[in-house]
């Protein structure tokens, strides 16, 4: 069998010619369609990658920023909660200064009207003393309160002794100015005559006085001198009225409620 090397060697170079031409026209713009698009899509894997990142970066930030307003809403809440305690603490201690102000004031009003009613009560009772006084004196034995108040004081100066008695008789001996006697009612001429002349007995000199009214002392009548002071007091009578009275408002001032 002859071997026919023309025919082999056409179809050798037609098969050559047609790989070339595959390689030029087929497989090479197929290769570059593939590498584009591997490209395309390395590009794309690249940037979806890149968007996952920002959209991982805006997460952690979003995450970050709620936790932050978690902890500012806490610290806030927290200082308002102290605030609110803290004010109500100082309207409490408010009202209770308020109150105890109040209960002050009302204490002293009530002290200040019991008082002031002892002292009605007491200035009534000496008016009413005096003029039972008087009209019984008047009555029984045809004297005046005036005389008989000055004839107990005169006989308590002749009655002195001791420091009592020398401390007077000094004020007297040194005082520049007349010894002063101060009674809650006017003197008649009589009465004053004889409280001078006890004092002139009494310390042995010629002692300078001088008369006063004073409708306000409840002592009934009262000799000073020079820092020394003897007195005969009516109010030594009162003190057991005063006492029970005292003991009457205190009595009603305890049982009144306490204002909270």
């Amino acid at each position: 069998m002859l071997i026919d090397w023309f025919t082999i060697f056409a179809q050798a170079l037609n098969f050559l010619i047609l790989v070339w031409l595959m390689k030029r026209y087929l497989y090479k713009p197929i290769r570059l369609a593939i590498d584009a698009r591997e490209k395309r899509i390395a590009a794309e894997l690249a940037d979806a990658d890149a968007k996952k990142a920002e959209a991982q970066k805006e997460r952690d930030a979003f995450q970050a920023k709620n936790e932050a307003f978690n902890l500012q809403r806490a610290a806030l809440l927290t200082q308002a909660t102290d605030e609110a305690k803290a004010e109500r603490q100082r309207l409490i201690e408010a009202a209770r200064v308020a109150a105890d102000a109040l209960d002050a004031r009302l204490q002293e009003k009530r002290t200040t009207d019991a008082r002031n009613l002892n002292q009605a009560i007491l200035s009534q009772a000496q008016q009413e003393v005096f003029a039972i006084a008087r009209k019984a004196l008047a009555d029984l034995a045809a004297t005046s309160l005036e005389e008989r108040m000055a004839e107990v004081f005169t006989r308590r100066l002749r009655q002195m002794d001791g420091p009592a008695k020398e401390g007077l008789a000094e004020a007297l001996r040194t005082a520049s100015a007349p010894a002063l006697v101060r009674s809650a009612f006017d003197l008649p001429a009589e009465p004053r005559e004889a409280i001078q002349r006890a004092l002139n007995e009494t310390f042995s000199a010629d002692i300078r006085v001088r008369f006063e009214t004073a409708p306000d002392l409840i002592s009934g009548i009262e000799l000073v001198a020079n820092g020394q002071k003897v007195a005969w007091s009516i109010a030594d009578y009162l003190l057991s009225l005063e006492k029970g009275i005292g003991e009457l408002l205190d009595k009603q001032a305890t049982s009144e409620p306490k204002t909270v």
